[in-house]
């Protein structure tokens, strides 16, 4: 009886550091059921080699460009499951991340084995936390935090909520209950409001202001 092979995930790099990005590469070649595709040191290069769609992206936060929460919200637009691998592990950083979409977070001192069980399992289709940086889920605001003043009404602070959770506007408008319509009305009204554009631009707003959604599916 001939043994069936592991699928092959499908990995892409994205870390602006030659030596670390190489030795990532390295790990992710050497294992069975994992392949890299693109490696390269910014989102706009990623972008650029228009890879296939729904591979898994080990992304750095301190990159040239895009960066931080801009460049977890670029990748996963681009319609990649994105794993952050980052030297910053703090509160900010993580719930940022995962609020602009990301699937996972390890910081770099993670081991090989780490690693790999990370990509398995946002492959797989879930979240992957260490237990340390899942602890800053137990505090998250549940709804929408209102830390700071700001020009926006409560229904407006909801749909860039849900902006800056990866929905789209169809789905926005699915989770409040308006038409899609109301939703990009909402939605060209926080721009004229906050001088924002481009999603991205609304999500990294959106995370400098507290204004995110707790998600229970994130407790690990």
């Amino acid at each position: 009886m001939v043994e069936s092979q592991p699928a092959m995930i499908d990995v892409h790099v994205v870390e602006d550091h030659p030596v670390y990005r190489g030795a990532l590469v390295n790990v992710i070649n050497a294992t069975d059921d994992m392949r890299v595709g693109v490696a390269v040191g910014s989102v706009e290069e990623f972008a650029g080699y228009r890879a296939r769609p729904g591979g898994i992206v080990s992304l750095d936060l301190k990159l040239p460009g895009a960066s931080d929460a801009e460049a977890v919200a670029a990748v996963t637009a681009l319609g990649f499951q994105v794993l952050v691998l980052s030297a910053y592990g703090g509160r900010a950083e993580v719930l940022g991340a995962l609020a602009a979409g990301a699937r996972g977070y390890l910081t770099k001192d993670a081991d090989i084995d780490d690693v790999r069980l990370a990509v398995r399992v946002v492959a797989a289709g879930d979240r992957y936390l260490s237990p340390t940086l899942a602890g800053y889920l137990l505090d998250a605001p549940r709804l929408l935090a209102y830390d700071n003043p700001f020009p926006l009404s409560e229904r407006e602070r909801q749909v860039l909520a849900l902006l800056a959770d990866g929905e789209r506007d169809q789905d926005i408008a699915k989770a409040l209950s308006i038409s899609v319509r109301t939703v990009r009305s909402h939605l060209d009204r926080i721009r004229e409001k906050t001088g924002r554009r481009r999603r991205p631009e609304l999500t990294r707003l959106a995370i400098e202001k507290g204004i995110v959604r707790y998600r229970e599916d994130l407790l690990l």
